[in-house]
């Protein structure tokens, strides 16, 4: 098939070559006699190609068809010319999402309202008590302010005005141990300045003095005595004391408090009558108070027993600021 379509090329060649010739020709002038018209050169009839003359004539690009090998004539129509494809239209242009709202905070319920409460009830407030005027302190000298003495000319025996000293000798029938023997106590009125800064508010409560019963490895039994003159009434006596009652001190100086409670005992006296032993706490100030009922106008003694059964390293008492108070009338 390749070879009949080269020689139908070859011939059209030809015959435009022929036309071409002799349009030349009579351009150039009268008809020569003898040539052939353009009709006859147009009407020459092609040769039959042979597979000879066709591979001796086609260019020496073309590659003749081998022998022997059989093509196929297409049958049928030609395959129809393929359509040229539709263009592709161009996406048509998202829109840019809006931006997404934050979403605002829901608000959450608010909690039942409690019932309101019941109206206020409107009270007449009682009267406030009656505040009577602090009673007169009874006692002469009370916070040991008003000067001192030496009972019975003894030095060691310092004691306020209007204050007199008793106490015990020899045996104790508490511990009848010898060296636990009752002794003669020293007594002292002692102002701030015989007193370290520090221990001021320890043992002075109440003005510039305060008074020291000791003794220093000896047991004592003393009574601090006053004397008032009072009408038929309630009374009632208030002391304050602190057991100084000290075992042993520290390397550094410290006091060792005695450890048995039996150490020191209180007792306060009025008019013959007492309000029993108490016991009260080492190393710091104790407030006791005693009421008693006077029936008739007398002279009435009054005041405290003091009491350290064992000889320790200081059987020690500091007294301050004490009070007697008229508090009512007899048949209260």
């Amino acid at each position: 098939m390749k070879a009949r379509y080269s020689w139908c090329g070859r011939n059209w060649w030809a015959g435009i070559g022929g036309l071409l010739l002799a349009l030349l020709a009579a351009g150039c002038g009268p008809a020569a006699a003898g040539l052939p018209t353009p009709a006859a050169l147009i009407t020459i009839a092609p040769e039959t190609p042979t597979a000879a003359s066709a591979a001796g004539n086609v260019p020496p690009t073309w590659t003749p068809i081998p022998a022997g090998l059989q093509t196929q004539t297409p049958t049928g129509l030609l395959p129809s010319r393929t359509p040229q494809p539709t263009a592709t239209p161009w996406p048509t242009r998202t829109a840019t999402p809006s931006p997404t709202p934050v979403p605002t905070a829901t608000s959450l319920p608010s909690p039942t309202s409690p019932p309101p409460p019941p109206p206020p009830v409107f009270t007449v407030p009682a009267p406030p008590p009656t505040v009577n005027p602090a009673a007169p302190n009874l006692l002469p000298n009370a916070s040991f302010e008003g000067g001192w003495y030496n009972m019975n000319g003894v030095p060691e025996l310092q004691l306020p005005h209007e204050w007199r000293l008793e106490w015990e000798e020899g045996h104790n029938p508490l511990d009848p141990d010898p060296w636990n023997a009752f002794v003669r106590p020293e007594t002292r009125v002692l102002s701030k300045a015989f007193l370290p800064a520090f221990e001021h508010p320890l043992f002075i409560w109440d003005g510039e003095h305060t008074v020291k019963i000791f003794k220093e490895h000896g047991a004592i039994s003393i009574r601090l005595l006053t004397t008032v003159n009072l009408s038929p009434g309630v009374y009632e006596l208030q002391i304050n004391v602190f057991p100084d009652l000290i075992v042993d001190y520290t390397a550094d100086g410290r006091k060792i408090w005695a450890p048995d409670i039996l150490s020191g005992e209180v007792q306060l006296l009025a008019d013959g009558q007492n309000g029993g032993w108490l016991l009260p706490r080492f190393g710091q100030k104790n407030t006791f108070s005693y009421r008693f009922v006077v029936t008739a106008a007398h002279p009435v003694t009054v005041g405290a027993a003091i009491r350290g059964r064992w000889a320790i390293a200081n059987n020690g008492w500091f007294v301050d600021d004490w009070k007697l108070s008229r508090v009512g009338e007899e048949n209260n």
